[in-house]
């Protein structure tokens, strides 16, 4: 960290410098120079002084711009900074005449990369660039709603951020309560699956004997986590998030421990959506804990459904043939969280709501034929287990609200990790255990018949 920070003060001493060399290429003054001038100005840029300079002042021009004016700099990225297509149609015609002239290839290279990649490396080179990119990115994503186009400037954005960001940059921390406080506002902040509730509940996450929390920091994001885990050290894998998260539960002591389960996981960057830190994150993390506890034997999960409440609605309406007669009972009569907790011994509910919840996460198939849920996506792409699903195993209002209650434990097991990902990035097969299977064979009895094949899943004991 000291010689991050060494290095960031010897860059703004270089972009002190350089705004007293500046001039733009027309020999205007950039004081008052439009944000359009600028990135024009700083794709040309040969100095490096002036050029450090330069990106700092687009990066105060764009913080200054409202919203409206930032679409507009984002339309000037893709309509004026994309390729250069009379060069890379000269060193194609070229290739076409000599398919081994290596210039003519490099040529084609260069053209066909589009100038908004070389003006987002220059942005970087100021201090604070790649906050500054990351924080536009955000912007991006918003503008894309009601500007698809974009979506060629956002690849741009991706495809950099994906090399900046490699597993290779990255620092895994433990974080626990002597961690400085700015990073624990931050952990608080970010925290996306179960909300934290103030700092009491911090501590019970982070300074218990049981509990472990830990986060991924790039060099040029020190004090800012980019992905972050929650960790329970159990002595069983937990069916419900009010066992890991009650106020008055008695922590056990570590060397009583013998499961692992990552309860939480939350991206903290919404500018590095699509650059992937979780699968990482977690084999580091196994890494981490098998050195420091080593009578660890299992690697759990209690993760989420958060698609499922809105998948049952859809069905309803289209009163597709995955909903049997009795479901749609069962459904129309959960009114809200309270009905759930009314009926939460209800067996034949239980067992309905549970089947659902099993055909939902393995045999709905998003248009690429993977899970449509996007945590059984993460998880069953890692190489882990659907091993089980526990009935109103989160009664928060967003969990009511969400799945209806309830969770799922993925296992990661060590000698089935490899094999169920290479399964699951060939042919798409789901991973579950003999009890998920036991219930979709159940399901399937109970269906109407089907109209389309039903996605095989991958054996598991």
């Amino acid at each position: 960290m000291a010689e991050t920070s060494i290095f960031w003060k010897v860059i703004e001493s270089v972009s002190d410098q350089g705004r007293r060399l500046i001039r733009l290429g027309d020999g205007g003054s950039v004081k008052n120079a439009s944000i359009d001038r600028l990135a024009r100005a700083l794709v040309s840029e040969k100095g490096e002084a002036s050029g450090v300079a330069l990106a700092a002042l687009l990066i105060e021009r764009y913080d200054a711009l409202e919203t409206s004016d930032k679409r507009a700099f984002f339309r000037l990225l893709l309509d004026e900074f994309g390729p250069d297509r009379e060069a890379s149609r000269q060193a194609l015609a070229a290739l076409e005449t000599n398919p081994d002239d290596a210039a003519a290839l490099s040529r084609l290279h260069y053209a066909a990369e589009p100038k908004r990649q070389e003006l987002l490396r220059c942005i970087n080179l100021a201090p604070g660039g790649i906050t500054a990119l990351v924080a536009m990115r955000s912007n991006l994503l918003d503008a894309m709603a009601s500007d698809p186009d974009l979506a060629v400037v956002d690849a741009d954005f991706e495809h950099l951020f994906r090399s900046w960001f490699n597993r290779g940059f990255l620092t895994l921390a433990r974080i626990d309560w002597q961690t400085p406080a700015a990073i624990l506002e931050k952990i608080i902040e970010y925290e996306a699956v179960h909300a934290i509730e103030d700092w009491d509940d911090l501590r019970r996450r982070v300074d218990a004997p049981d509990r472990r929390l830990y986060a991924f920091f790039h060099p040029a994001l020190s004090d800012r986590p980019l992905i972050f885990v929650e960790v329970a050290l159990t002595r069983d894998t937990p069916t419900s998030i009010q066992q890991i998260l009650a106020e008055d539960r008695e922590p056990i002591p570590a060397e009583d421990v013998s499961t692992a389960v990552f309860y939480s996981i939350s991206n903290c960057q919404r500018g590095l959506r699509g650059v992937s830190f979780g699968n990482f994150l977690i084999k580091q993390v196994v890494d981490e804990l098998r050195g420091e506890l080593s009578q660890l034997h299992t690697f759990a999960t209690l993760s989420p459904i958060p698609g499922l409440s809105h998948w049952l609605r859809e069905e309803a309406i289209l009163q597709s043939n995955v909903l049997t007669d009795r479901d749609r009972q069962i459904i129309d009569g959960l009114t809200g969280g309270e009905g759930l907790i009314d009926r939460a011994q209800d067996t034949e509910v239980r067992k309905a709501m549970i089947s659902l919840a099993g055909q939902y996460l393995v045999r709905e198939k998003a248009k690429d034929g993977r899970p449509v849920d996007p945590v059984a996506r993460f998880h069953l792409g890692n190489g882990a287990r659907l091993e089980r699903i526990n009935w109103l195993a989160d009664t928060s209002a967003k969990g009511l609200a969400e799945s209806h209650g309830l969770m799922v434990n993925y296992h990661y097991l060590a000698d089935e990790i490899e094999a169920n990902h290479e399964a699951f990035a060939k042919h798409d097969a789901v991973a579950v255990s003999s009890s998920v299977r036991r219930l979709l064979r159940s399901r399937r009895s109970a269906e109407r018949p089907q109209t389309s094949p039903v996605p095989a899943e991958a054996a598991g004991p």
